[in-house]
């Protein structure tokens, strides 16, 4: 499994999502969600910021089964789904990840006939809090 590189604007989301939390960057000041992380809000330009509790709901927005998969260490659980997740709580937040049957399944536990863009899904969170997301 590919650990997540981490820096210190995003470092809190993988914290909360070990703890088992789905957390958005938001402005402090203006209260405008962001994503990916970053030091300043792209709307009031302020460097204040907290993180937000999201309910871990959302829809299929997009995906893509690779063909041949990207990274060798993929390679075995082929073919398997990559999926963009908009956020009930927060449309225009989109969070990539994999389809998967439960919570630290296999990339390929569902085959990739049964991804639908519109399906609503939630997340689930496998091994080292990684966020995955199950069919709701």
């Amino acid at each position: 499994m590919l650990l997540p590189v981490t820096d210190a604007d995003g470092a809190p989301f993988w914290q909360y999502a070990a703890r088992g939390e789905l957390r958005v960057q938001a402005c402090a000041d203006c209260g405008e969600l962001r994503f990916p992380p970053r030091p300043c809000c792209p709307h009031c330009q302020s460097f204040e910021s907290r993180w937000r509790l999201m309910s871990g709901r959302g829809r299929i927005w997009s995906y893509v089964v690779p063909h041949p998969p990207l990274l060798p260490e993929y390679a075995e659980q082929a073919p398997y789904n990559v999926i963009v997740v908009e956020l009930t709580d927060a449309p225009r937040i989109r969070l990539v990840g994999n389809l998967v049957a439960g919570p630290g399944a296999r990339l390929d536990s569902l085959p990739p006939d049964r991804v639908r863009i519109g399906a609503r899904v939630q997340v689930v969170f496998g091994a080292g809090g990684l966020p995955q997301w199950v069919t709701a």
